[in-house]
């Protein structure tokens, strides 16, 4: 039979291990929240990325706009990932700085990882329905990816915020309308040089093909020339009754400042430049 000494030292013995994981647990969580940046104001720049005027004017625009709306939007710049996913850093970034208002959940961040050279736009639940995944993503695609690719993070950034601010606001079918025009310009430019290529392609292919075939399923009218689909096909040098090139012819007729308690759920949209 064991002592009451005997069973406290077994009953402690036990409880360690429970003891020091709860601690290893609160220190990880401590770790994690201490590498995180802090929540200074609605422009948090640890990249300076900006310089004073435009964090200011943003910081205005911000704040003016949370006035009239109580939404709550919020720009971070941070030197790199460390490592961590760009969805789940901005989420969990989002969710330690509560963003939006508890009761909405109507947050929105701006995050850019400098030295990744990645972006994301994190929505709160509240207002997926207003800031879809579509427009984050063309207002990344469109708006900032193309001022940082030029050097120009302040611009991209502000122009981010204008778009943000603009569709929630209620700019939504706007936007879209806006950039699907400019899209639809890009598509038909990219098409022209493209047709035009694959129409060079489409020639030599057929010269080639028809001074292979030509000899072999063609009638042969005279000394290297045949009859084939309709055309006469010169083989080996031109002839008056085609047309020449490569070696073979045809012819043919055709401050003060804290989040409210707000949640996301992964709502936004990511990019890179």
């Amino acid at each position: 039979m064991s002592s009451p000494i005997t069973s406290r030292i077994s009953g402690n013995r036990k409880t360690i291990p429970v003891v020091a994981a709860l601690i290893l647990l609160a220190g990880t969580l401590m770790v994690i929240a201490a590498a995180l940046p802090t929540l200074t104001g609605r422009v948090v720049d640890n990249a300076r990325l900006l310089d004073a005027a435009t964090k200011s004017s943003i910081e205005q625009t911000l704040e003016a706009h949370e006035a009239r709306s109580s939404d709550q939007v919020v720009v971070a710049t941070i030197e790199n990932l460390d490592g961590d996913g760009l969805e789940e850093y901005a989420n969990r970034l989002f969710r330690h700085w509560g963003l939006g208002q508890a009761e909405q959940n109507n947050g929105v961040l701006l995050l850019v990882a400098k030295n990744d050279r990645k972006i994301r736009i994190e929505v709160g639940y509240g207002l997926e329905g207003t800031l879809t995944d579509l427009h984050s993503k063309l207002i990344i695609d469109n708006a900032i990816v193309p001022a940082f690719k030029a050097g120009d993070f302040a611009l991209g950034i502000s122009r981010g915020v204008d778009e943000i601010i603009a569709v929630l606001a209620g700019n939504g079918a706007e936007l879209e309308e806006r950039y699907a025009f400019h899209q639809e310009r890009a598509d038909k430019f990219d098409f022209i040089p493209m047709l035009f290529i694959a129409l060079w392609i489409a020639l030599f292919v057929s010269i080639f093909a028809m001074a292979i075939l030509a000899p072999i399923l063609g009638k042969k009218i005279g000394p290297g020339r045949y009859k084939w689909l309709g055309m006469t096909v010169s083989v080996g040098g031109s002839s008056s009754g085609g047309r020449s090139g490569s070696g073979s012819s045809w012819s043919s007729g055709g401050g003060g400042f804290s989040g409210g308690g707000g949640s996301s759920g992964g709502g936004g949209a990511s990019g890179s430049w």
